[in-house]
């Protein structure tokens, strides 16, 4: 098997090796992440249809995120407001 040598910035290696799998080499992980599908290669995979129903479940899901958090940063609000006035 022929071999080559590169060289990477130390971030680059840290980078490929937080990727790299447990028993696999650097060579398989390079083979593996070089092989990923652009976002563009799925575009046309669902019917109009499915495509509205999921864009209406993500925006359902982020609009309860987003009340969670509002909720959230209330309490932490009042609770850092009562600890100041309780000094």
């Amino acid at each position: 098997m022929v071999v080559k040598t590169i060289t990477v910035t130390e971030d680059a290696y840290e980078s490929l090796k937080a990727l790299k799998e447990k028993n696999e080499s650097f060579s398989e992980a390079i083979r593996r992440i070089a092989k990923r599908k652009s976002i563009w290669e799925f575009v046309g995979a669902l019917s109009p249809a499915s495509g509205a129903r999921l864009e209406r479940a993500i925006r359902e899901r982020r609009q309860v995120h987003m009340k969670s958090r509002e909720s959230r940063m209330r309490r932490l609000v009042s609770q850092m407001a009562g600890q100041h006035g309780s000094s």
